[in-house]
């Protein structure tokens, strides 16, 4: 999708809306064929305004769908922890500069002792990801 710089010409739109009919998608099938929309209009290589706003509009349905019935349940802390770890082919013997010692290492990995502030701060930057992975909120969201 482009950056909106032109005018959206109402009447155009409208015309596009009525043939496609977006709307809240409820079934696989609804969102199999919102997405064949979207990507019939991706193959063009120069989307007019109106079919950039329909192009945005089937992304926020589909995503909304998508994020209704196939979210993931959040990982713990220690769970994104060992899954980084999993993925870079890392022991637990390769994250004592993280925790400081061997035992620190193993009581975190364990489960016996949750991740401090400086553990955080090292993880982060050792994985390059954001420090809000290894935070989860009262309500057992990602902070």
């Amino acid at each position: 999708m482009s950056a909106r710089t032109e005018i959206l010409n109402e009447e155009k739109y409208a015309g596009l809306l009525a043939q496609t009919l977006p709307h809240v998608l409820h079934t696989e099938a609804e969102n199999e064929e919102c997405t064949a929309k979207l990507e019939s209009l991706e193959a063009k290589t120069d989307l007019s305004p109106e079919e950039d706003s329909l192009a945005e509009l089937l992304t926020l349905l589909i995503e909304d769908f998508e994020e209704r019935n196939y979210a993931l349940p959040l990982a713990s802390p220690l769970e994104v922890v060992r899954h980084l770890m999993d993925v870079n082919d890392l022991q637990q013997s390769d994250m004592v500069d993280v925790f400081g010692s061997a035992s620190v290492a193993s009581q975190v990995l364990n489960g016996k002792r949750g991740l401090s502030k400086a553990h955080i701060e090292k993880l982060s930057k050792r994985f390059n990801v954001s420090p809000a992975l290894f935070f989860t909120t009262s309500a057992g969201e990602r902070g």
